[in-house]
């Protein structure tokens, strides 16, 4: 494609009034599916009707790479209204699944026929399968080694002697005359199937948090299916709800969300303070831009009275892959003086995260807020 055809491509027709520039019969299909998206001086380009968008929809297949469906999905949701027409089930067969458009059907999912649910289900249950296959293991690997090394104690009943360990640790203290090591210390495993850590994700829903909220509902289903942890998902916005309940499927976990609304950190952060059982072993996430709507002083009182029992409190501003986030900055400075880290998090990270966490060392690698 030479300069001009690329111009004339992205500015559209009104650039090229005369049709001075030819476009081949390929690029002509392109400009009319950019046209009907990017015209500014039409208002809803693809019609109401069904068909319409069930063409456009084709069509922007056919002429771009998956990367730029998404992103062209997302802004016709946005830019032309497009919500009512996903709640039609002939369409969301045919969209491109990825994480924003999951988090457009969260939002709907009050709003959305009964007929539309199943069909919706089915397109984030393929987006929830791909992050599942992607970022399990690398999360299991990294709880699973961090506690393993957290629970070696140095006072270990009979059956739990890691003697590999206990046998190394004291070769220095090997005795000739008896052809023995005689063990200065033994080192042991904890108890196995025993909750060894409690993780509370207190997961901010407001619409802005929308990418956030899917990636956490991932990352807390899988670690809800590890034995060595307890894990809560607490989602609120002016409200808390609980749904550490449908932790073991993480499409009804996400269709249990409401996005939208204002924000509560206060009240989020005093119904989990309640869960606390032993704080010393407790890690406690809370995912949010810092917008806080509720009683920003009682909230840290509640952050600092929880971190003198113990609880590790980590702040992520958001858990995606969209860069730099927008935050309240001085609410983030005030924690971060908390010893609170702040920072964002993208979810190849995470497993890194949690790890670092368990392990209680620095979180150094990861660019800090406030």
């Amino acid at each position: 494609m030479d300069r001009l055809e690329k111009w004339r491509l992205v500015l559209g027709k009104k650039a090229d009034p005369e049709g001075q520039v030819g476009l081949p019969a390929g690029q002509t299909g392109m400009d009319g599916v950019l046209e009907a998206l990017y015209d500014s001086e039409r208002k809803g380009g693809l019609g109401s009707a069904s068909p319409n968008v069930n063409r456009w929809l084709g069509d922007i297949r056919k002429y771009f790479p998956t990367s730029i469906v998404q992103v062209m999905q997302k802004d016709a949701l946005e830019r032309l209204n497009l919500q009512q027409i996903l709640t039609e089930p002939e369409l969301l067969e045919i969209v491109e699944p990825d994480v924003s458009l999951v988090a457009t059907l969260i939002s709907l999912n009050k709003v959305m026929p009964e007929k539309t649910k199943e069909t919706a289900r089915m397109v984030i249950r393929k987006v929830v399968d791909e992050l599942e296959k992607r970022l399990k293991n690398p999360l299991q690997q990294a709880i699973q080694g961090a506690l393993n090394r957290s629970v070696r104690n140095r006072r270990p009943k009979f059956n739990e002697i890691d003697w590999r360990r206990t046998i190394r640790a004291n070769l220095k203290n090997y005795q000739p005359e008896y052809n023995s090591i005689i063990p200065e210390y033994l080192i042991g495993h904890g108890r196995k199937g025993q909750s060894l850590k409690e993780i509370i994700l207190l997961v901010d829903q407001s619409g802005s948090m929308a990418g956030s909220v899917v990636y956490a509902g991932v990352f807390g289903s899988v670690m809800a299916s590890l034995r060595s942890v307890k894990t809560h998902f607490i989602a609120f916005d002016t409200s808390v709800v609980d749904l550490s309940a449908d932790l073991k499927d993480p499409v009804d976990l996400l269709f249990g969300v409401q996005l939208g609304g204002g924000t509560d950190i206060d009240r989020a952060m005093g119904y989990a303070q309640q869960l606390v059982r032993t704080p010393t072993d407790t890690i406690l996430i809370l995912i949010s831009d810092l917008f806080e709507g509720g009683n920003q002083n009682q909230m840290l009182k509640k952050v600092a009275s929880m971190k003198a029992a113990g609880v590790q409190i980590i702040t992520l501003l958001a858990l995606d892959d969209k860069g730099a986030p927008a935050y309240d900055h001085a609410l983030a400075a005030k924690l971060a003086a908390m010893d609170v880290p702040v920072f964002a998090c993208s979810p190849d990270r995470f497993p890194e995260l949690m790890e670092a966490a368990i392990k209680k060392g620095g979180f150094g690698q990861f660019q800090r807020y406030g």
